[in-house]
């Protein structure tokens, strides 16, 4: 297995992340540093992140599903001691991380995982899985021609992003779904349309929906849910 794959299936860390540790050099395989995500490594090796000892564990992996508040961080912790959404599940013992990120302002749906492999697929953007927002702007319900242009996809500092569904569901109220990643990204695509978010609620991930999922309240997933989930990168969700 390669060594990146092996730290995700520890639940590390995404694969991505797993690699970022690697190139740090805060990886070592048998006593020496591994410079290589893609070196082999098999049961019969030591694997050791920061010098502690990391294994494959169990295959059997969860993912939770989290209403996130506003003021809580989407990250395993947090040098400024704020909250974080793995603090609002007990995971019993479980090393769990965010899957994606809403700001510490946003709320809604994030999942939280041990599974690093799955992570990877649901946040890479080759899969352009899909997430909808619930956004409330300034300025009124926008005009056809924003609408059009959040629609297109508008340019921002970062290039032009990709087409996004919009539809208005009340005044000043938009529901948008993207198939990208970018840091802030919807909030930078209403303030390039002229209408800034004052609320933003993302209320879809994939095919899991928030439904009534109360704010600061997690559940773990089913198994239904959950094949549900795995099929989506691959099945493509547009």
């Amino acid at each position: 297995m390669r060594l990146a794959k092996y730290l995700a299936r520890a639940g590390v860390a995404s694969r991505r992340a797993s690699e970022r540790l690697i190139a740090d050099g805060r990886v070592s395989v048998n006593g020496s540093p591994a410079a290589d995500p893609a070196r082999a490594v098999g049961d019969g090796d030591l694997v050791e992140v920061d010098g502690r000892a990391v294994g494959p564990g169990p295959e059997e992996r969860v993912v939770y599903a989290v209403n996130k508040p506003a003021g809580v961080v989407s990250t395993a912790s947090d040098t400024h001691g704020r909250p974080t959404v793995v603090g609002l599940v007990d995971g019993s013992g479980r090393r769990l991380y965010p899957v994606g990120r809403l700001d510490a302002d946003s709320t809604g749906l994030i999942l939280l995982t041990d599974d690093g492999d799955l992570a990877n697929r649901l946040t890479h953007p080759r899969y352009e899985v899909p997430k909808r927002y619930r956004v409330r702007v300034s300025g009124g319900t926008p005009g056809e021609p924003a609408l059009e242009a959040l629609r297109a996809g508008p340019e921002l500092e970062d290039g032009p992003t990709a087409p996004a569904d919009v539809a208005v569901t009340g005044e000043g109220i938009l529901e948008i779904t993207i198939r990208e990643g970018r840091k802030r990204q919807v909030r930078r695509m209403c303030e390039a349309v002229g209408h800034p978010v004052e609320e933003l609620c993302r209320i879809s991930f994939g095919p899991l929906d928030l439904g009534d999922l109360k704010p600061g309240a997690s559940r773990l997933l089913g198994d239904d849910e959950l094949a549900r989930l795995r099929s989506a990168p691959r099945s493509g969700l547009a």
